[in-house]
């Protein structure tokens, strides 16, 4: 009997120690329960892996329950309050690692959503740098942070989410403009080589222009005025582009100024500029109406000389009022008034070589006009000449 009581004993020791062992290991896990709560709340923003220690926190709170359970109907089976207590353990450590998992997922989803992180990484803890975290304070860091969240989201609220939509289009649009204003200005470029080319053209034209005509003006007014010559120079400073100025020098002498000319001078300054224009670029006839009138004897003679010698291939139609020129016409006609009435009667004179009213040369041929009172009567004649 003392065997037996000391053995009853001893299981009552054994049953004491249970129950406080129990009794912590529900203090136990209670604890863990609590904290295993507010792990399972913090997971509930994890991806796939909290997702799966969700799952094992599911599982570990129901060992816990079915635990907890058998220790209540089985008190005296510590070997399953071991057992049950090291499962505990083990639900624990798995607790501990949560939180560096959660860091985890949290630092993925951080770099998903701003890609500068891969991009900025190796500047991370550089001293003095813009991410030196060891002159940072996290808990201020922190507290910015969420300043500028609350800011972004306030200001998502007022600010017109379309304006990224409308910003590409102004973008499109700008890029069409450029690409519209570089075809414009490609064809700009090209007009303007165009215009150049013509201008280089224009310039050579009118400089080869310019040396026919003034070569011929200056011959022809020599050839009206022995011993006189004149010019075509640009003013001072510029170029033919710009314009031209007469110059006539007789002997050695340049006029400064065609004001220091004669009437009759300027009158064949003006009439050789015509002529060497004409020879420029001829014309079939021409019509010179009383060109001679203030010029005296010599000079229409000179200017009759000169158009029968120079302008072989066109016909001159001249009225004129001095012998000068008839001298020189091919065919004359003379108007006259007889008795009040105006006629008209043709002429012919004689050529070395020829006849009366035959062409018995190859020279161009003249008309002049000329004017005299026999009789009272008032005498006009007129002269071509042709080819």
């Amino acid at each position: 009997m003392e065997t037996v009581q000391k053995e009853v004993e001893t299981k009552k020791a054994e049953l004491e120690a249970a129950k406080a062992a129990l009794l912590d290991a529900k203090t136990t896990v209670k604890a863990r329960q609590k904290e295993a709560d507010e792990a399972a709340k913090a997971m509930q923003a994890a991806e796939a892996e909290a997702g799966r220690l969700k799952e094992k926190i599911s599982h570990a709170n129901c060992a816990v329950d079915r635990f907890t359970h058998e220790l209540e109907v089985q008190r005296k089976e510590s070997k399953e309050a071991g057992k049950q207590t090291f499962q505990i353990f083990n639900f624990y450590e798995l607790i501990s690692r949560l939180p560096s998992n959660l860091f985890l997922i949290k630092l993925v989803q951080l770099m998903e959503a701003n890609p500068w992180i891969a991009e900025e990484k190796q500047l991370f803890g550089v001293a003095d740098g813009a991410f030196d975290f060891a002159k940072r304070d996290p808990a201020e860091t922190r507290k910015r942070v969420a300043q500028l969240t609350e800011r972004r989201d306030k200001l998502s609220r007022t600010v017109n989410m379309r304006a990224m939509n409308m910003l590409g289009t102004a973008e499109e649009q700008y890029a069409e403009l450029l690409r519209r204003q570089e075809i414009v200005l490609a064809d700009k470029r090209k007009i303007q080589d165009v215009i150049d080319d013509l201008d280089s053209r224009k310039e050579q034209v009118l400089k080869a222009a310019y040396e026919k005509v003034n070569t011929e003006f200056c011959n022809i007014f020599s050839s009206l005025l022995p011993g006189a010559r004149a010019q075509l120079v640009p003013p001072e400073g510029m170029t033919i582009l710009d314009g031209l100025q007469f110059r006539v020098a007789f002997g050695e002498v340049w006029k400064d100024s065609l004001s220091e000319l004669s009437g009759g001078q300027r009158s064949l300054v003006a009439l050789a500029l015509i002529l060497a224009l004409l020879l420029f670029k001829p014309a079939p006839i021409y019509i010179l109406d009383e060109v001679d009138a203030a010029l005296d004897l010599s000079h229409t003679q000179n200017i009759g000389q000169l158009i029968k010698n120079h302008f072989h291939h066109s016909q001159f139609i001249v009225v004129s009022l001095k012998d000068g020129m008839f001298n020189n016409a091919n065919v004359l006609f003379k108007t006259k008034f007889v008795d009040g009435v105006s006629t008209v009667t043709r002429h012919t004179p004689s050529r070395p070589g020829g006849t009366p009213g035959t062409r018995g040369d190859s020279r161009p041929r003249c008309v002049a006009a000329g004017e005299s009172e026999p009789q009272g009567r008032t005498e006009r004649m007129s002269s071509v000449n042709d080819w």
